[in-house]
């Protein structure tokens, strides 16, 4: 059996507001710098404290960088609440209902995105994946921001984070 490339995999990309324009694998995407639908997901336990996880040294954006959210890149033609469902089976080993938060766009010289962001309550165990996730563990919600200041994270996902707390004021 051949091993999985997610370099392979089809993902839509998209136009300005977020519409479908083509079809492109995940490494012409990412060569290209192409916008593409992704998913944000916020894991909480009941204390209100964010599960944050150390991405493997392999991923192709933001390897070895804390990431205060699950998630990742659509699959063409998939939808962002099935995504999302799917990432955090994947990443995490667990299901469980999703809160859809807000709509998110992220630009950077080489990261178009056009995203959705939920809010999944979940006490873990975990079952990493660990093909993505090294380790993780949770953190009081105003420690993700301070601990950010001498660790990397995803910048991304920090912006989610930030969107976050301040619709929670």
């Amino acid at each position: 059996m051949t091993p999985h490339d997610p370099g392979d995999e089809r993902v839509d990309v998209v136009d300005h507001e977020g519409r479908t324009v083509d079809v492109v694998t995940r490494r012409e995407m990412r060569a290209r710098a192409l916008p593409h639908r992704s998913t944000y997901i916020l894991v909480c336990n009941d204390r209100g404290e964010l599960f944050v996880h150390l991405r493997t040294a392999t991923k192709d954006v933001y390897p070895s960088h804390w990431d205060p959210c699950v998630g990742g890149v659509l699959s063409a033609g998939e939808d962002f609440g099935v995504g999302a469902l799917r990432e955090l089976r994947e990443e995490l080993g667990v299901t469980a209902p999703l809160e859809l938060l807000f709509p998110f766009r992220w630009d950077e010289p080489h990261n178009h995105v056009h995203g959705m962001v939920y809010l999944a309550r979940h006490e873990g165990p975990f079952r990493l994946q660990p093909e993505e996730v090294v380790r993780g563990e949770f953190l009081p919600l105003e420690q993700v921001e301070e601990r950010a200041a001498w660790e990397p994270f995803c910048p991304d996902g920090m912006a989610v984070v930030r969107e976050y707390r301040a619709r929670l004021d």
